[in-house]
């Protein structure tokens, strides 16, 4: 059901060498291999809703100029709608074939939502350290999620990251950097479509693998990003990054 990176031996395996020359392995879900995916989310505790989906190069919304096509719940209740319930989600997946599906993050889980190159050399870096990852997603925008354990609520509020700070779908193109999607905020769940030819969110390891805590992963992600925010900069474009 996915593609597992492996541990620390598996780093000169064929993985590593996709991640080092940036090539992405394609899954191709028919439509019993997307209710198996989902539910094996549910089932590892991922509350799932639907979302809407590609219509053509536009969203099932019709919204005119919808900022985030393909990648937002259709019912503005999804944080009370999402569920982890079987039923209710083969219900879903058969009633609406053709919807996406987003999972409410802050719950069980955060996400830790990095650009994808920068996403690619955490990785190797974890693994090369012998840190357990999780579940691992990417989407053909360019980035990659880290699925972990919900920090929850701490008792110190100013001590935490919000995510409405950075994270709100509608304006994702401003922070290139790292987004902590946690209470408040959701993720597309793959496998998922986004407009496009042959574009969506896929999983990389799959959701069958534990969920880490996000401070074991944070550290590498927040490197990797300031080092690709710090290669775009060189290149002549500003990627602002949260301090």
């Amino acid at each position: 059901m996915s593609a597992e990176f492996g541990g620390r031996s598996g780093l000169q395996g064929k993985l590593t060498q996709w991640l080092r020359a940036g090539r992405r392995p394609k899954e191709t879900a028919g439509d019993g291999d997307r209710e198996a995916l989902l539910l094996a989310a549910a089932d590892a505790g991922l509350p799932l809703a639907p979302a809407a989906h590609p219509a053509g190069y536009r969203c099932s919304c019709e919204r005119v100029g919808c900022p985030t096509p393909a990648r937002h719940p259709v019912s503005f209740a999804w944080q009370t709608q999402s569920t982890t319930d079987r039923a209710q989600i083969e219900r879903w997946v058969r009633h609406q074939p053709q919807a996406n599906f987003i999972t409410a993050t802050g719950m069980v889980h955060d996400v830790l939502d990095v650009p994808l190159d920068a996403g690619r050399r955490a990785v190797e870096r974890l693994l090369a350290d012998g840190v357990e990852v999780g579940p691992v997603a990417e989407s053909d925008d360019g980035r990659m999620l880290f699925f972990t354990l919900t920090r929850g609520t701490p008792e110190d509020e100013d001590e935490w990251w919000p995510c409405e700070l950075d994270c709100h779908p509608e304006t994702m193109d401003e922070h290139p950097g790292l987004r902590w999607h946690c209470r408040g905020s959701y993720v597309l769940m793959p496998p998922a479509r986004l407009p496009g030819e042959e574009q969506g969110v896929r999983w990389v390891r799959g959701p069958e693998h534990p969920l880490p805590d996000p401070l074991s992963l944070l550290e590498a992600l927040t490197e990797a990003c300031a080092r690709y925010a710090g290669e775009a900069d060189h290149a002549g474009a500003a990627w602002p990054l949260r301090h």
